[in-house]
Protein backbone atom coordinates (compact mmCIF):
# COMPACT_ATOMS: atom_id res chain seq x y z
CA UNK A 1 0.00 0.00 0.00
CA UNK A 2 1.38 3.42 -0.80
CA UNK A 3 2.10 5.73 1.75
CA UNK A 4 0.24 8.82 1.36
CA UNK A 5 2.38 12.44 0.24
CA UNK A 6 2.28 15.21 3.10
CA UNK A 7 0.35 18.09 2.64
CA UNK A 8 2.05 20.94 1.53
CA UNK A 9 2.19 24.30 3.26
CA UNK A 10 -0.21 25.82 1.75
CA UNK A 11 -2.77 22.71 1.36
CA UNK A 12 -2.63 23.23 5.37
CA UNK A 13 -3.15 26.87 5.85
CA UNK A 14 -6.28 26.47 3.15
CA UNK A 15 -7.85 23.75 5.02
CA UNK A 16 -7.83 25.36 8.32
CA UNK A 17 -9.05 28.70 7.43
CA UNK A 18 -11.83 26.50 5.44
CA UNK A 19 -12.19 24.88 8.94
CA UNK A 20 -12.23 27.76 10.80
CA UNK A 21 -15.06 29.84 8.56
CA UNK A 22 -17.01 26.47 8.48
CA UNK A 23 -16.83 26.39 12.76
CA UNK A 24 -17.48 30.67 12.17
CA UNK A 25 -20.93 30.40 9.62
CA UNK A 26 -23.84 31.38 11.68
CA UNK A 27 -22.45 32.94 14.25
CA UNK A 28 -23.31 36.67 15.25
CA UNK A 29 -20.52 39.37 14.93
CA UNK A 30 -19.67 41.64 17.85
CA UNK A 31 -21.56 44.54 16.94
CA UNK A 32 -20.19 48.25 18.13
CA UNK A 33 -22.56 50.82 18.87
CA UNK A 34 -23.95 52.57 16.12
CA UNK A 35 -22.97 56.59 15.81
CA UNK A 36 -26.03 59.11 15.66
CA UNK A 37 -25.95 61.20 12.08
CA UNK A 38 -25.67 64.16 14.51
CA UNK A 39 -22.44 63.15 15.99
CA UNK A 40 -20.75 63.14 13.04
CA UNK A 41 -18.75 65.72 11.25
CA UNK A 42 -18.58 66.74 7.18
CA UNK A 43 -17.65 64.11 4.42
CA UNK A 44 -14.34 63.77 3.54
CA UNK A 45 -12.16 61.65 1.38
CA UNK A 46 -10.45 58.38 3.23
CA UNK A 47 -8.76 55.11 1.54
CA UNK A 48 -9.59 51.97 3.22
CA UNK A 49 -6.25 50.24 4.87
CA UNK A 50 -7.75 46.93 6.37
CA UNK A 51 -11.52 45.47 6.43
CA UNK A 52 -12.93 43.54 9.26
CA UNK A 53 -16.60 41.83 8.92
CA UNK A 54 -18.89 45.22 9.45
CA UNK A 55 -15.70 47.22 9.91
CA UNK A 56 -13.12 49.21 8.34
CA UNK A 57 -9.57 50.72 9.03
CA UNK A 58 -9.47 54.18 7.26
CA UNK A 59 -7.23 56.53 6.61
CA UNK A 60 -8.15 60.21 6.26
CA UNK A 61 -6.54 63.19 4.79
CA UNK A 62 -4.51 63.83 7.59
CA UNK A 63 -2.99 60.19 8.54
CA UNK A 64 -4.79 59.04 10.91
CA UNK A 65 -6.47 55.72 10.54
CA UNK A 66 -9.64 55.20 12.47
CA UNK A 67 -12.12 52.40 12.62
CA UNK A 68 -15.20 53.07 11.27
CA UNK A 69 -18.85 51.15 11.05
CA UNK A 70 -19.83 51.06 7.40
CA UNK A 71 -23.60 51.70 6.10
CA UNK A 72 -25.73 49.13 5.02
CA UNK A 73 -26.25 50.58 1.44
CA UNK A 74 -22.45 50.05 0.93
CA UNK A 75 -22.32 46.53 -0.77
CA UNK A 76 -18.90 46.17 -1.27
CA UNK A 77 -16.04 47.22 0.62
CA UNK A 78 -12.03 45.80 0.20
CA UNK A 79 -8.96 47.18 0.84
CA UNK A 80 -7.61 49.73 -0.93
CA UNK A 81 -11.09 51.35 -1.93
CA UNK A 82 -11.06 55.14 -1.82
CA UNK A 83 -14.57 56.08 0.41
CA UNK A 84 -16.27 59.32 1.38
CA UNK A 85 -15.98 58.68 6.00
CA UNK A 86 -17.86 61.55 8.63
CA UNK A 87 -16.02 61.40 11.55
CA UNK A 88 -17.28 61.01 15.44
CA UNK A 89 -17.02 64.13 16.82
CA UNK A 90 -16.89 62.50 20.45
CA UNK A 91 -13.06 61.72 20.87
CA UNK A 92 -14.39 58.95 23.47
CA UNK A 93 -16.31 57.27 21.03
CA UNK A 94 -15.16 53.23 20.28
CA UNK A 95 -15.53 53.72 16.47
CA UNK A 96 -14.07 56.75 14.95
CA UNK A 97 -16.56 57.22 12.08
CA UNK A 98 -19.04 55.59 9.33
CA UNK A 99 -18.02 55.09 5.78
CA UNK A 100 -20.60 56.47 3.61
CA UNK A 101 -19.90 55.74 0.05
CA UNK A 102 -17.53 53.93 -2.15
CA UNK A 103 -15.61 56.15 -4.76
CA UNK A 104 -16.09 53.75 -7.69
CA UNK A 105 -13.40 51.35 -8.31
CA UNK A 106 -10.27 51.35 -11.41
CA UNK A 107 -9.64 47.87 -10.82
CA UNK A 108 -10.30 45.51 -8.19
CA UNK A 109 -8.27 42.12 -7.84
CA UNK A 110 -10.50 38.92 -7.51
CA UNK A 111 -9.52 35.43 -6.96
CA UNK A 112 -12.14 32.17 -6.57
CA UNK A 113 -13.33 31.12 -3.18
CA UNK A 114 -14.54 27.85 -2.29
CA UNK A 115 -17.76 29.00 -0.91
CA UNK A 116 -18.36 32.35 -2.47
CA UNK A 117 -17.42 31.96 -5.79
CA UNK A 118 -15.11 34.44 -7.40
CA UNK A 119 -13.83 36.85 -4.35
CA UNK A 120 -12.91 40.63 -4.80
CA UNK A 121 -10.29 41.04 -2.45
CA UNK A 122 -8.82 44.59 -2.56
CA UNK A 123 -9.09 47.26 -5.34
CA UNK A 124 -7.75 50.17 -7.05
CA UNK A 125 -4.69 47.84 -7.50
CA UNK A 126 -2.05 49.04 -10.50
CA UNK A 127 0.41 46.34 -11.08
CA UNK A 128 0.77 42.84 -10.10
CA UNK A 129 4.49 41.74 -9.10
CA UNK A 130 4.84 38.04 -10.11
CA UNK A 131 8.21 36.81 -8.24
CA UNK A 132 9.97 34.03 -8.88
CA UNK A 133 13.77 33.53 -8.14
CA UNK A 134 16.81 30.86 -8.41
CA UNK A 135 15.72 29.00 -5.55
CA UNK A 136 13.29 27.03 -5.64
CA UNK A 137 13.93 25.73 -8.75
CA UNK A 138 12.85 28.45 -11.59
CA UNK A 139 9.85 27.46 -13.37
CA UNK A 140 7.48 29.06 -16.06
CA UNK A 141 4.89 27.35 -15.49
CA UNK A 142 4.02 29.58 -12.22
CA UNK A 143 5.03 32.83 -14.14
CA UNK A 144 2.55 32.03 -16.82
CA UNK A 145 -0.44 30.94 -13.86
CA UNK A 146 0.21 34.33 -12.72
CA UNK A 147 0.17 35.95 -16.15
CA UNK A 148 -3.24 34.59 -16.58
CA UNK A 149 -4.87 35.88 -13.29
CA UNK A 150 -3.40 38.92 -14.20
CA UNK A 151 -4.82 39.52 -17.83
CA UNK A 152 -7.85 38.19 -16.02
CA UNK A 153 -8.30 41.14 -13.71
CA UNK A 154 -6.87 43.90 -16.41
CA UNK A 155 -4.44 44.72 -14.06
CA UNK A 156 -0.32 45.51 -15.24
CA UNK A 157 1.79 42.37 -14.67
CA UNK A 158 5.27 42.80 -13.98
CA UNK A 159 8.10 39.65 -13.44
CA UNK A 160 10.33 39.96 -10.68
CA UNK A 161 13.56 37.54 -10.50
CA UNK A 162 14.59 37.66 -7.30
CA UNK A 163 17.51 36.02 -5.33
CA UNK A 164 19.64 36.88 -8.39
CA UNK A 165 22.93 36.65 -6.24
CA UNK A 166 22.36 32.64 -6.57
CA UNK A 167 22.50 32.56 -10.03
CA UNK A 168 24.92 30.36 -11.27
CA UNK A 169 26.62 29.88 -14.85
CA UNK A 170 24.66 26.53 -15.77
CA UNK A 171 21.39 28.55 -15.37
CA UNK A 172 21.90 31.72 -16.09
CA UNK A 173 21.43 31.08 -20.08
CA UNK A 174 18.05 29.12 -19.51
CA UNK A 175 16.76 31.73 -17.24
CA UNK A 176 18.18 34.71 -19.07
CA UNK A 177 16.36 33.17 -22.46
CA UNK A 178 12.86 32.89 -20.58
CA UNK A 179 12.76 36.11 -18.72
CA UNK A 180 13.47 37.59 -22.86
CA UNK A 181 10.99 35.42 -23.84
CA UNK A 182 8.27 37.81 -21.65
CA UNK A 183 10.29 40.88 -22.59
CA UNK A 184 9.49 40.36 -26.26
CA UNK A 185 5.66 39.64 -25.14
CA UNK A 186 5.57 43.02 -23.50
CA UNK A 187 6.02 42.33 -20.14
CA UNK A 188 8.42 44.29 -17.81
CA UNK A 189 11.16 42.41 -15.87
CA UNK A 190 13.68 43.44 -12.89
CA UNK A 191 16.25 41.31 -11.72
CA UNK A 192 16.96 41.80 -7.68
CA UNK A 193 18.39 40.62 -4.92
CA UNK A 194 17.09 40.48 -1.28
CA UNK A 195 20.48 39.93 0.28
CA UNK A 196 22.66 41.96 -1.55
CA UNK A 197 20.36 44.72 -1.93
CA UNK A 198 20.75 44.75 -5.66
CA UNK A 199 18.07 46.34 -7.84
CA UNK A 200 16.01 47.16 -4.81
CA UNK A 201 16.79 51.24 -5.46
CA UNK A 202 15.42 50.37 -9.14
CA UNK A 203 12.35 48.60 -7.48
CA UNK A 204 11.42 51.25 -5.30
CA UNK A 205 11.56 53.43 -8.38
CA UNK A 206 8.87 50.92 -10.22
CA UNK A 207 6.52 51.24 -7.20
CA UNK A 208 6.01 54.73 -6.75
CA UNK A 209 2.83 56.64 -7.18
CA UNK A 210 1.52 53.33 -7.82
CA UNK A 211 -0.15 50.79 -5.35
CA UNK A 212 1.10 47.39 -5.86
CA UNK A 213 0.48 43.64 -4.83
CA UNK A 214 2.92 41.12 -4.72
CA UNK A 215 2.80 37.24 -5.62
CA UNK A 216 4.39 34.22 -6.07
CA UNK A 217 4.92 30.95 -4.86
CA UNK A 218 6.21 29.82 -1.20
CA UNK A 219 10.51 30.38 -0.80
CA UNK A 220 10.49 32.81 -3.78
CA UNK A 221 11.70 35.94 -0.82
CA UNK A 222 8.42 37.97 -0.89
CA UNK A 223 8.76 38.59 2.40
CA UNK A 224 12.28 39.24 2.44
CA UNK A 225 11.62 41.74 -0.56
CA UNK A 226 9.03 43.32 1.26
CA UNK A 227 11.33 44.02 4.46
CA UNK A 228 14.02 45.14 2.21
CA UNK A 229 11.27 47.81 1.04
CA UNK A 230 9.66 48.27 4.02
CA UNK A 231 11.91 47.66 7.14
CA UNK A 232 9.23 48.51 9.55
CA UNK A 233 6.34 46.25 7.94
CA UNK A 234 5.91 44.46 10.87
CA UNK A 235 5.78 47.73 13.19
CA UNK A 236 3.49 49.72 10.94
CA UNK A 237 1.39 46.46 10.75
CA UNK A 238 0.71 46.50 15.17
CA UNK A 239 0.31 50.52 14.84
CA UNK A 240 -3.28 50.34 12.78
CA UNK A 241 -4.45 48.00 15.52
CA UNK A 242 -3.13 50.53 17.83
CA UNK A 243 -4.54 53.27 16.64
CA UNK A 244 -7.85 52.08 16.14
CA UNK A 245 -8.18 51.08 19.25
CA UNK A 246 -9.03 48.00 18.59
CA UNK A 247 -7.23 44.35 17.74
CA UNK A 248 -6.93 43.13 14.29
CA UNK A 249 -6.80 39.85 12.35
CA UNK A 250 -3.03 40.65 10.58
CA UNK A 251 -2.44 36.91 9.17
CA UNK A 252 -6.02 36.98 7.35
CA UNK A 253 -6.45 40.23 6.59
CA UNK A 254 -5.50 42.75 3.24
CA UNK A 255 -3.95 45.91 4.92
CA UNK A 256 -2.11 48.74 2.84
CA UNK A 257 1.12 49.84 3.32
CA UNK A 258 2.79 53.34 2.66
CA UNK A 259 6.54 52.44 0.97
CA UNK A 260 9.07 55.23 2.70
CA UNK A 261 9.87 55.46 -1.29
CA UNK A 262 6.50 56.23 -2.15
CA UNK A 263 3.85 54.03 -2.94
CA UNK A 264 1.86 51.85 -1.58
CA UNK A 265 1.65 47.96 -1.10
CA UNK A 266 -1.37 45.53 -0.38
CA UNK A 267 -0.03 43.10 1.78
CA UNK A 268 -2.83 39.64 2.15
CA UNK A 269 -2.49 36.30 2.22
CA UNK A 270 -5.43 36.49 -0.72
CA UNK A 271 -3.55 37.82 -3.33
CA UNK A 272 -0.38 35.37 -2.85
CA UNK A 273 -2.23 32.36 -4.16
CA UNK A 274 -4.33 32.18 -7.39
CA UNK A 275 -6.19 29.65 -8.34
CA UNK A 276 -7.83 29.42 -12.12
CA UNK A 277 -10.38 27.06 -11.92
CA UNK A 278 -13.07 29.85 -12.45
CA UNK A 279 -12.00 30.63 -16.19
CA UNK A 280 -13.35 28.61 -18.84
CA UNK A 281 -10.73 27.25 -21.42
CA UNK A 282 -11.21 30.28 -23.53
CA UNK A 283 -10.78 32.88 -21.47
CA UNK A 284 -7.58 31.12 -20.81
CA UNK A 285 -6.38 31.40 -23.92
CA UNK A 286 -7.20 34.91 -24.80
CA UNK A 287 -4.89 35.40 -21.47
CA UNK A 288 -1.97 34.36 -23.40
CA UNK A 289 -1.49 37.66 -24.80
CA UNK A 290 0.44 35.96 -28.02
CA UNK A 291 -2.53 34.15 -28.78
CA UNK A 292 -4.90 36.86 -29.36
CA UNK A 293 -4.47 37.30 -33.37
CA UNK A 294 -5.43 33.53 -34.22
CA UNK A 295 -7.99 33.29 -31.58
CA UNK A 296 -11.63 32.56 -33.93
CA UNK A 297 -9.12 31.68 -37.06
CA UNK A 298 -9.08 27.75 -36.29
CA UNK A 299 -10.89 25.72 -39.07
CA UNK A 300 -13.43 24.01 -36.01
CA UNK A 301 -14.85 26.18 -33.60
CA UNK A 302 -14.35 24.02 -30.98
CA UNK A 303 -10.40 23.29 -31.56
CA UNK A 304 -8.70 22.49 -28.47
CA UNK A 305 -5.25 23.85 -30.28
CA UNK A 306 -3.69 20.73 -30.06
CA UNK A 307 -3.30 18.43 -32.89
CA UNK A 308 -6.88 19.56 -34.25
CA UNK A 309 -6.75 20.05 -38.20
CA UNK A 310 -6.38 23.57 -39.30
CA UNK A 311 -5.45 25.05 -35.44
CA UNK A 312 -4.00 28.18 -35.99
CA UNK A 313 -2.32 28.17 -32.65
CA UNK A 314 -0.45 25.10 -33.90
CA UNK A 315 0.66 26.76 -37.01
CA UNK A 316 2.03 29.85 -35.11
CA UNK A 317 3.61 27.58 -33.19
CA UNK A 318 5.53 26.00 -36.17
CA UNK A 319 6.15 28.78 -37.31
CA UNK A 320 7.96 29.93 -34.55
CA UNK A 321 5.43 32.86 -33.40
CA UNK A 322 4.27 31.19 -30.09
CA UNK A 323 7.26 29.77 -27.65
CA UNK A 324 6.91 25.98 -27.60
CA UNK A 325 7.43 26.43 -23.51
CA UNK A 326 4.68 28.90 -23.25
CA UNK A 327 2.40 26.52 -25.61
CA UNK A 328 3.16 23.48 -23.22
CA UNK A 329 2.38 26.08 -19.94
CA UNK A 330 -1.11 26.41 -21.56
CA UNK A 331 -2.08 23.09 -22.19
CA UNK A 332 -1.03 22.09 -18.27
CA UNK A 333 -3.56 25.29 -16.98
CA UNK A 334 -6.19 23.20 -19.59
CA UNK A 335 -5.93 20.12 -18.32
CA UNK A 336 -5.19 21.45 -14.37
CA UNK A 337 -8.85 23.42 -14.57
CA UNK A 338 -11.33 19.95 -14.45
CA UNK A 339 -8.83 18.61 -11.84
CA UNK A 340 -9.50 21.93 -9.78
CA UNK A 341 -13.18 22.11 -10.47
CA UNK A 342 -13.15 18.09 -9.75
CA UNK A 343 -11.60 18.90 -6.43
CA UNK A 344 -13.86 21.78 -5.25
CA UNK A 345 -17.38 19.71 -6.41
CA UNK A 346 -15.71 16.67 -4.37
CA UNK A 347 -15.26 19.18 -1.08
CA UNK A 348 -18.73 20.58 -1.53
CA UNK A 349 -19.96 16.90 -1.96
CA UNK A 350 -18.64 16.18 1.45
CA UNK A 351 -20.44 18.79 3.42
Amino acid sequence: MSKKKPLSHGQLRRMRANHEKRLNRGKPEKQLPELQDSSLGAEEPAIVISRFGQHADVEVGSGEIIRCNIRRTVQSLVTGDKVIVRQAQDDGSAIGGVVEAVHPRTSSLTRPDLYDGVKIIAANIDQILIVTSVMPAFTTQIIDRYLVASEDTGIKPVVILNKMDLLDEDSRNDIEQALKRYESLGYPVYQVSSKSKEGIETLQGLLKDKISVFVGQSGVGKSSMINALLPDAELLTGDVSENSGLGQHTTTTARLLHLPSGGDLIDSPGVREFALWHLPADRVSWCFVEFRDYLGTCKFRDCKHQDDPGCSIREALEDGKIHQDRFNNYHRIIASLDEQRHARHFRHSEE
